[in-house]
């Protein structure tokens, strides 16, 4: 009896000893072999990762106006594993936040630990929310991210070059998007520890991080002249009711753009109210027929390959040119013509005899030379090439339409960078829209300097072509609409019937244009204005009746603005062909 009493006290001592050996263990294992498995979770239902969002760079003119910039907003979200009464809650809270009490409420009966509640709350609806639930244990659960807001102070001025974007804070158009990887920056992160109610430990704060802040963008955009090119363009398109209309203005000299304008426009705040139709960017991603404003090409090109000079005089059959089974007409009859009537008068005739002079090939590689038929590489998304077909695709029509803009089609861009080429002395400049980009502390990280595509005419042929364009802005020309007072002018009407996307031209529908300089003497700025359509007759429809107006009136308040001094002397006009009226349409 006695022995079986000491086995059993034995059997409980080994199963005790066994026992405890199996807890030691278990507590060994759980202590050494699964550490890092428990301390994780302990962390992880003690501490979280919190974002330090990164501040989006600014975007600025060349002058340091700002043009998108960051508004301090913030994020509230709700952690479900601390929300006590969701219905309290709810009804605290639904006022600050601007919701309605019910749908907070549901979303408020979350079990997750982090749920978005509401993007965009001001700083103040924040601070009062904050207040208001701090001291109630039963108004626990709310969390609060800081962020900003992507504001445009000017609205609706600049939207297509400036661009807007996504949901997800990423550029999705125009100077967002294509300086996006400058523009995002890098978000940093900090570790915090938070006691069972939510509250941050601060003592016991951990590992963090700093954001890196998005560089600054300075473009080469001056507000100045851009707000003058777009109230113009705002009365013209209010005026004349095109379907479209864009201007650009550029310094020939570096291919710096100063300004950039479409109509319609949209506002940047409140891009969801956009349509398609007036986010694009027309100056790049429209292509129209330039008309005569084409007529530089054949002109400086014939006499750049020596084929013509000062003394050519061309036959423009007065003004009817029977050629491959048509009949080419100029709207004034004329007899000869030299090179710089052929352009004061924008004779079709004389273009296309000029043209033929340099053979098709020859003439193909000049409006390549230009810069037409290719993107001009402008640092903004979406530009097209334009169409410019090569010879083997030519019709025995070809030679003698494209000279005077016809067969080739070509984006405001293109055609107002061609002008520059006249304007400058002969090279084909890289249009520039960022000037430079910036760190926080405002030193310069990246400059772009002008960039030279190509020699295209010698300075001479180039000075001449220019004493002819300043023919066309006189009592001469096409384009008399286009004088500044106390300043010499330069440049090119442009009339084209728009094209018929099934085939051939509509009637009655016009793109016109006047893309020109000034002064003529040292050029400035070389600015385009094309409508698209205007709601006026035909006979009324023309470049320099319609166009060459709104030039003048950016022009003359451009050269106060710029402090322009006023010309001494009007250019000579060599050789003016005195037939016809003072005013001459181009066709």
């Amino acid at each position: 009896m006695r022995w079986n009493t000491k086995r059993r006290i034995l059997c409980v001592g080994v199963g005790i000893a066994v026992l405890f050996t199996a807890f030691s263990a278990r507590l060994v294992h759980i202590q050494v072999n699964q550490h890092q498995k428990y301390l994780k979770i302990a962390a992880d239902q003690n501490s979280s990762r919190k974002a330090i969002y990164a501040k989006r760079g600014i975007i600025c003119d060349r002058n340091g106006e700002p043009l998108a910039i960051n508004v301090p907003i913030h994020t509230v979200f709700a952690d479900g594993s601390h929300i006590n009464d969701a219905v309290a809650l709810a009804k605290v809270a639904a006022p600050f936040l601007k919701m309605d009490a019910k749908e907070l409420e549901q979303k408020l009966r979350t079990k997750r630990p982090y749920l978005v509640i509401k993007h965009g709350v001001s700083e103040e609806d924040t601070v009062a929310l904050k207040k208001a639930t701090q001291d109630n244990k039963q108004l626990r659960g709310l969390g609060y991210e800081d962020s900003t807001d992507r504001v445009y102070p000017n609205g609706t001025m600049l939207c297509h070059v400036l661009g807007f974007m996504d949901f997800n804070g990423k550029g999705i158009q125009g100077i967002e998007m294509s300086m996006e990887d400058y523009l995002h920056g890098e978000n940093g992160y900090r570790y915090i520890e938070h006691d069972p109610s939510g509250r941050e430990i601060v003592v016991y704060r951990g590992q963090e991080r700093a954001p890196r802040d998005g560089l600054t963008v300075r473009l080469t955009i001056d507000m100045g002249l851009q707000t003058i090119v777009e109230n113009e363009l705002d009365a013209a398109y209010k005026t004349l009711k095109p379907e479209h209309a864009v201007a650009i203005m550029v310094r020939p000299q570096t291919g710096e753009i100063l300004a950039m304008a479409c109509r319609p426009a949209f506002d940047l705040n409140e891009v969801n109210k956009a349509n398609p139709e007036e986010m694009k960017n027309r100056t790049i991603t429209d292509m129209v027929e330039p008309g005569s404003t084409f007529k530089i090409v054949a002109t400086s090109g014939s006499m750049n390959e020596g084929v013509t000079d000062e003394k050519t005089q061309i036959f423009c059959e007065n003004g009817s040119y029977a050629y491959g089974g048509k009949v080419l007409h100029d709207t004034h009859g004329h007899g000869l013509l030299d090179i710089l009537n052929i352009l004061i008068k924008s004779s079709n005739i004389g273009a296309a005899k000029l043209a033929m002079k340099m053979g098709d090939q020859k003439f193909y590689e000049y409006v390549r030379r230009f810069g037409f038929g290719e993107k001009t590489g402008i640092m903004l998304p979406g530009e097209i090439n334009g169409l410019v077909p090569p010879p083997q695709r030519w019709d025995k029509l070809t030679i003698t339409r494209m000279p005077m803009g016809q067969s080739v089609a070509a984006t405001p861009l293109q055609i107002v960078m061609g002008m520059s080429v006249i304007a400058n002395g002969g090279h084909l400049m890289s249009p520039q829209i960022v000037k430079e980009i910036r760190d926080r502390d405002g030193k310069t990280v990246m400059k772009f300097d002008p960039v030279v595509v190509r020699d295209v005419i010698r300075k001479e042929i180039a000075d001449y072509i220019n004493t002819g364009l300043s023919g066309v802005v006189s009592d001469q020309g096409t384009a008399p609409l286009a004088k500044v007072p106390g300043f010499t002018a330069a440049g090119k009407t442009g009339t084209a019937q728009k094209v018929n996307p099934k085939g051939g031209y509509m009637d009655g529908k016009y793109v016109v244009s006047f893309v020109g300089y000034m002064p003529a003497e040292n050029p400035e700025f070389v600015s385009i204005v094309l409508v698209d359509n205007a709601a006026l007759p035909s006979n009324l429809n023309y470049g320099g009746l319609v166009a060459a107006p709104v030039f003048s009136k950016i022009a003359e308040k451009s050269a106060r603005y710029m402090d322009l001094i006023p010309s001494p002397k009007v250019l000579p006009v060599a050789h003016l062909d005195t037939q016809g009226s003072d005013f001459v349409k181009e066709d």
